[in-house]
């Protein structure tokens, strides 16, 4: 059996509970042919980002609910806000810019915004984005890569590959969780490799996360909060969240 490594192991394990709803240590040990110590120093780091619960001899899912949610179910979620959000992004940018527009439910609704620009060029790996975006006057640049169709998201090795070839002045990114100290967060591994090369890509890097986002924690680490320039969110965010988060990136209200 090919050996994985830690993260990718932690990824599946919650895969299988969100299938199964639960599991036993013996069961993980065999399916990924490591020792129960290895198995128990993973469930003990998922109980701790509060992703599952441990229990004699296995785990279950979280509260039953889904690791995350789909593109359909996010796109109902604080719908008013990701409206404003992406207008208020809209805001910043300028004729003549190229940008990365990463996927998400947030950053469509920015992509919304952008129909009328004479001189823009758009680099995404969102297909709706793209879709979105067909009949505009804009320059689209759709990169290639394995689909996601929970998140609608090209991402991979050879989306990687393809974002390394171009430059942006600015990168729209999403996000599953923001947080002080363990930054800028989403579920999947292979997605947050796509994310952190688009951020390597672009001069100014622009988060896009509605108030529900904030102190939240997902599986897998994309950059550190000094890592972005600014963060647009809605006003329902909490004036102590504002100024505690305002000492290490701008922050902008919708």
């Amino acid at each position: 059996m090919i050996k994985i490594f830690a993260e990718e192991r932690q990824l599946r394990i919650v895969e299988i509970l969100e299938k199964n709803n639960s599991v036993t240590v013996n069961q993980l040990c065999e399916r990924f042919n490591v020792s129960a110590s290895t198995i128990r120093r993973d469930l003990q780091l998922l109980e701790e980002q509060n992703l599952i619960q441990r229990t004699h001899g296995g785990a279950v899912a979280k509260g039953g609910t889904k690791f995350e949610p789909s593109f359909i179910e996010k796109e109902k979620e604080h719908h008013q806000a990701k409206v404003d959000i992406g207008h208020k992004a809209a805001e910043l940018i300028n004729e003549g810019d190229t940008i990365i527009l990463d996927a998400g439910t947030t950053t469509t609704e920015l992509a919304k915004h952008l129909g009328n620009y004479q001189d823009l060029t758009v680099v995404t790996n969102g297909v709706n984005i793209a879709l979105e975006l067909a009949q505009s006057n804009c320059e689209v640049i759709l990169i290639g890569g394995h689909l996601r169709k929970h998140t609608l998201a090209m991402v991979g090795p050879v989306a990687e590959d393809n974002l390394s070839k171009f430059s942006a002045d600015k990168v729209f990114l999403g996000t599953n969780g923001i947080h002080l100290k363990a930054g800028i967060t989403t579920p999947d591994l292979v997605e947050a490799n796509t994310k952190k090369m688009m951020l390597e890509r672009a001069k100014e890097v622009i988060v896009l996360a509605d108030y529900s986002k904030f102190g939240e924690t997902a599986f897998v680490k994309v950059a550190e909060i000094e890592e972005v320039d600014i963060i647009i969110s809605d006003k329902s965010l909490k004036k102590e969240l504002v100024e505690s988060f305002k000492e290490k990136v701008d922050i902008i209200l919708a």
